[in-house]
């Protein structure tokens, strides 16, 4: 479907007036293909019609935003990116009394609970607290459970052992039919909470901050936004920890960080 431009960019404003969620500065190829699939499935033929829709029901709205938010995770996602935290960040972590990390955009959880198992097998998870949050609400419900489909418990399994796991991937999670749930131990010390990245504010000091694969999505203007964001949040020599296709390069924050890992786009707060 091809967007009258104007109609479009119409249709960000109404959706920030009507309901404070700032679409504008999302990337515009990725947020009209979203759209795309939206208005498709539900037989909508405009965008002006959309819009209507959108204003007057505020539980369609709230289907419309779990579509705009990228939902596609898994356990130990680029394992590599794990060993590193494991080799290079949690020595420096080991060193305070009590340990505040955000995983912002965390998804349907699998990362988070990743971050908890590693945390556990360096005796850092007693007293860390991973505060994981999300846009989408239907997507922390879903970690909130810890509950996910045995399908992909072989590349769960795999993707631990290539980040340095040193125990038996099975001590965490116990098989139900189709499902796997997580053991509540890890859950203990993890706050699931609605976070709006493009509009919300700061609400913590951390020393771990994991953004992974979600300021793809955003325009150059809006990560720099971000990157303010995380600065303000992170305690001095604090740690940021980025996608593999995500960078601090063109970030006005750049020359406040130092390089950890290049490669796995680990940084530290300067």
């Amino acid at each position: 479907m091809n967007f009258d431009i104007k109609e479009f960019n119409e249709l960000l404003s109404a959706i920030h007036f009507f309901y404070g969620y700032d679409f504008t500065d999302y990337s515009e190829a990725s947020l009209m293909r979203r759209i795309d699939h939206f208005m498709t499935s539900r037989k909508i033929d405009k965008l002006t019609l959309l819009g209507r829709m959108l204003a007057k029901d505020e539980r369609y709205f709230a289907e419309f935003v779990l579509e705009m938010s990228v939902t596609v995770t898994t356990m130990f996602r680029d394992p590599a990116f794990y060993k590193s935290l494991r080799e290079n960040v949690t020595k420096r972590l080991a060193t305070y009394p009590f340990i505040k990390i955000w995983i912002a955009g965390c998804a349907t959880g699998q990362e988070v609970y990743s971050l908890a198992i590693l945390l556990e097998e360096e005796n850092l998870l007693n007293r860390s607290v991973i505060y994981a949050t999300d846009i989408n609400q239907r997507s922390l419900q879903i970690a909130k459970e810890g509950v996910y489909a045995i399908d992909g418990l072989k590349e769960y399994t795999v993707n631990y052992q290539k980040a340095g796991g040193t125990r038996a991937f099975s001590e965490y999670y116990k098989a139900m039919h189709n499902h796997v749930m997580f053991d509540k131990s890890l859950r203990q010390n993890i706050v699931f909470s609605p976070h709006n990245l493009a509009v919300d504010q700061s609400f913590n000091e951390f020393q771990l901050i994991i953004c992974r694969n979600v300021l793809i999505y955003f325009k150059q203007s809006l990560q720099n936004k971000v990157f303010d964001l995380f600065y303000e949040s992170l305690c001095p020599f604090g740690f940021l920890g980025l996608g593999n296709k995500e960078s601090l390069l063109f970030s006005d924050k750049k020359k406040h960080f130092e390089e950890i890992d290049r490669k796995e786009k680990i940084f530290m707060k300067k």
